[in-house]
């Protein structure tokens, strides 16, 4: 089964998982098979942060999707190769919205002190 489309001066490069799509469409000169491995190591990490991703968690999560994919690329290009570098951060970024959910974040007790004035 191919994974590869051309499609006018680009390719589309695509991999099933489960019931779930991944496609990225990048230009004639770049490698499929490194797309491939990009898209593999993507659903590597939401498979280790999620545990066994669904649509579902992509759908309700979204911003946790979008979150490790922009620690894992910049510009469509590949900023971090370490799983666990890119779990570290997500793990430090979701203790960070806790802590903003309970109102312990950086900077609100100032607004607190100031709003009591």
């Amino acid at each position: 089964m191919c994974s590869f489309i051309e499609y006018k001066d680009q390719k589309i490069v695509y991999k099933r998982y489960a019931s779930l799509f991944f496609v990225a469409c990048v230009s004639n000169e770049d490698n499929e098979l490194i797309t491939l491995e990009k898209i593999h190591l993507f659903v590597e990490i939401l498979d280790r942060y999620f545990g066994n991703v669904c649509e579902l968690d992509i759908i309700f999560n979204f911003h946790r999707a979008y979150y490790i994919l922009d620690e894992l690329m910049i510009g469509g290009y590949l900023q971090e190769t370490s799983k666990k570098e890119v779990l570290k951060s997500c793990a430090t970024m979701d203790d960070l919205m806790d802590k903003e959910e309970k109102g312990e974040g950086i900077g609100t007790g100032n607004r607190r002190k100031s709003a009591g004035r």
